[in-house]
Formats: C-alpha cells, structure tokens, sequence
C-alpha cells in the first residue's frame, strides 16, 4: 500500500494538480465571457435606445495603463526581493545555530531564496529601465 502512495502522490501533483488548475481557469475566462455576452444579448434584444458598440466597448477587459504596469513590476520587485532575503536569513540563522550546511534547514531556504531575490531583483531592474524609457 505504501508503494501505490509512493507512486500516486507525484503523479497528482505533477500531472492532475496543474491539469486542474488550467481546467479552472480555463473555465472561469470562459464563464466570464459567456456572462458578457450574455449581458450584450439583453441589451440588444430590449431595443431601449442603448448603443450596444459603446456597451460592449465598456463591457470588454481594458488594458492596463504604463503606470498601472510600473507599480506592479515595483510590487512584485518587491515582494520577490524582501520574501528572498527572508528566506537566505532564515537559512543562514540555521546554519549559525548549529545544522549542517547541506541539511534541508539550510539548504532549501537558501536555494529558494536566491531563485526569488533574483527574480526580485529582474523585476526591479525591468522597472527602472521602463521607468527611465518613459520619461
């Protein structure tokens, strides 16, 4: 019984689990677009004077404004770069207290937190860049 865990576990994580979650977004853009048509439809059949091009133009998913771009690259600059030097802290005041360096106290924080003060510091980079182009 425990092999059958052994080899179901990866497999739901690593093929069910993304396969699910693509399916749910999926579905929900889909869902989403349904409701806007359907919206349209009412109002195209009530004939009540409504222009149905400027509903559907207020009704379509507007594109984000340069700003609007600029303070999420900040954000996630952010949020990347200060989770990622928490967790490269966390590994080293594991390894001061005494684990080993290639225990999974260590390890593990290290390793994640350099992946994501990395990407924190390319999204911070695209932001200053982008910042600097516009002006």
């Amino acid at each position: 019984m425990e092999i059958l865990e052994d080899i179901l576990v990866p497999i739901f994580i690593c093929v069910v689990l993304p396969v699910a979650i693509v399916l749910i977004v999926f579905l929900s853009r889909m869902n989403e677009d349904n409701k806007r048509a359907a919206v349209l439809l009412k109002a195209i059949e009530s004939n009540n004077g409504i222009d149905a091009d400027k509903l559907a133009e207020a009704m379509s998913k507007r594109n984000p404004s340069a700003s609007e771009i600029a303070s999420k690259r900040l954000l996630r600059g952010c949020i990347f770069s200060l989770g990622g030097l928490v967790g490269i802290i966390s590994g080293i005041l594991s390894w001061c207290a005494g684990a080993e360096f290639s225990s999974d106290s260590v390890e593990v924080p290290m390793l994640f937190g350099g992946i994501a003060v990395a990407v924190g510091i390319s999204y911070l980079i695209v932001w200053q860049l982008t910042g600097k182009k516009e002006e």
